[in-house]
């Protein structure tokens, strides 16, 4: 039995790792953690409050002046170096994890989100040690000189609050350059994925990371561990990727304390797909960027435009395609299709999927909720749906839905459908799929998203920047521009 977690009535008990050591919460409040492939009670949660906060912040700041802040940068990266390696080692107890937290295929999380998860901690292990500075010779009236050179510092104490959809990958690109930097973390889970984040407090112990330098505090948002996180006088920074909503809520906790926040935030994402393109590519990319984690991605897509030629025969295509996606137990090699990450989540999917026969929705295909047999009946399972003909005014055509579903619509020129991409109050991605590469710049730069992708989606190079504008975001993430928001500018000048 690991140190993170104790068996209790046949279910795993996952505690707070707070200055080196598990914990339950002072007054022994949990929470049920289920699997949501099944339904079935999988662990209870230590639910963390004031107290477990207050502890957090004081084991945070007390590490900053202790051996983490006495640290070189190469003496950092080096220990993340074995964070990654010990993740590499124990690499099947987080994909369990994360699997029991998810109900995800196997074969994504050994695939990808796994191996990204470790990967970024040598990706911001190097970032760091080759993060160039400023310096500036300065002429002075004696003509001397001044020479003015700039200094990065850690920014302190940084809250992390993670979202459940890809939670070691997603957490670990905010954790890793904020330890890269030098700071310390406090860790607030989703609630739905507790499991790699108390089951990397472990493998930061086991590489010797000092105590208090991670810490996970479980919880809820409002009302818990989250709210008062954001809310305390002795954190430095908040990094927030999850609801629109809710960060806005978190911006509102911070303001009289005038702290930086980063916050990559909801999406309502379009595909254009342009009647020159390679067809079959475009139709590969559109399954994977609408169902893939059973549609709960940020830069998901939960619009497509189609060039009106192609559009009856992509609608053909992509339906077919959805119809061969098969849910099932998440070790099964032939599952395709996971679960939604909750009942709770389910519904909100399944009201967007009467709104749009309510509206008057085409359905192409999916549109309800697939029967599985066994314990598989009470998962959180909803069909992978296509609609069309619904206006732009639509509820499914511009709330973010989050789940395995897009409405397709045709569109004439490239001047109305760069209008229709851009009419929405998101600006996370888009994808463009097009043999016209002179085409291809032109609706890129027209189109108001933080990242385009022509003819590919989700390819990343982990250096660029990364965030939405509009109500997708505030900030960059990737490579030196992460460091920017985890570290502080001193500038100093010294006379000549």
């Amino acid at each position: 039995m690991s140190n993170s977690a104790s068996n209790q009535s046949s279910t795993v008990q996952f505690r707070h790792f707070i200055d080196g050591s598990f914990c339950d919460s002072s007054d022994n409040r949990t929470f049920l953690k289920r699997n949501p492939a099944d339904n079935r009670i999988v662990g209870h949660v230590a639910e963390g409050g004031r107290s477990e906060i207050d502890r957090a912040v004081q084991a945070s700041r007390t590490a900053l002046e202790g051996p983490w802040g006495k640290m070189s940068v190469e003496e950092r990266s080096a220990l993340l170096y074995k964070v990654a390696d010990e993740i590499t080692r124990r690499f099947d107890d987080f994909v369990a994890a994360e699997m029991a937290d998810t109900g995800q295929p196997k074969s994504m999380m050994e695939h990808a989100f796994i191996p990204r998860g470790a990967a970024n901690f040598k990706i911001f292990a190097d970032v760091v040690k080759n993060v160039p500075n400023e310096s500036f010779q300065t002429p002075t009236p004696d003509g001397a000189g001044a020479l003015n050179y700039a200094i990065r510092v850690p920014k302190g104490v940084v809250g992390v609050i993670c979202p459940w959809n890809a939670p070691l990958l997603l957490m670990t690109w905010k954790v890793a350059p904020a330890l890269a930097c030098g700071n310390t973390v406090i860790v607030k889970p989703s609630e739905e994925t507790p499991g790699t984040a108390t089951l990397l407090g472990e493998v930061m112990s086991a590489v010797g990371i000092p105590d208090g330098v991670y810490n996970v505090v479980h919880g809820f948002g409002k009302d818990s561990a989250g709210e008062l996180l954001t809310q305390h006088p002795g954190v430095d920074a908040i990094t927030f990727t999850g609801e629109t909503r809710t960060g806005a809520a978190i911006m509102k906790a911070g303001a009289d304390l005038i702290r930086d926040v980063s916050f990559e935030l909801g999406g309502k994402n379009a595909g254009v797909i342009f009647a020159d393109c390679d067809f079959d590519a475009a139709v590969d990319s559109a399954v994977r960027s609408v169902f893939l984690n059973c549609g709960q991605v940020c830069l998901g897509t939960e619009r497509l435009y189609v060039e009106r030629p192609i559009f009856d025969r992509f609608v053909a295509a992509l339906k077919d395609r959805a119809e061969t996606l098969k849910p099932g137990h998440p070790e099964a090699k032939t599952t395709t299709l996971g679960p939604l990450i909750s009942q709770e989540h389910r519904n909100k999917v399944l009201s967007y999927y009467e709104k749009a026969r309510q509206e008057g929705a085409t359905v192409v295909t999916g549109g309800g909720v697939p029967k599985l047999e066994g314990e598989l009946a009470e998962g959180a399972w909803v069909e992978p749906t296509i609609w069309t003909g619904l206006p732009e005014t639509a509820a499914v055509v511009t709330e973010e839905i989050f789940g395995p579903c897009c409405h397709i619509a045709p569109f004439d020129s490239e001047e109305e459908v760069i209008r229709r991409a851009n009419a929405t109050e998101y600006g996370l991605s888009t994808t463009i799929w097009t043999k016209d590469l002179s085409r291809a710049h032109r609706v890129a730069a027209k189109i108001d998203v933080g990242i385009t992708w022509v003819n590919s989606w989700f390819l990343r190079d982990l250096r660029t920047p990364f965030g939405g504008s509009k109500q997708s975001g505030i900030g960059r993430e990737g490579g030196v521009h992460s460091l920017e928001f985890y570290t502080e500018l001193r500038n100093i000048c010294v006379k000549l």
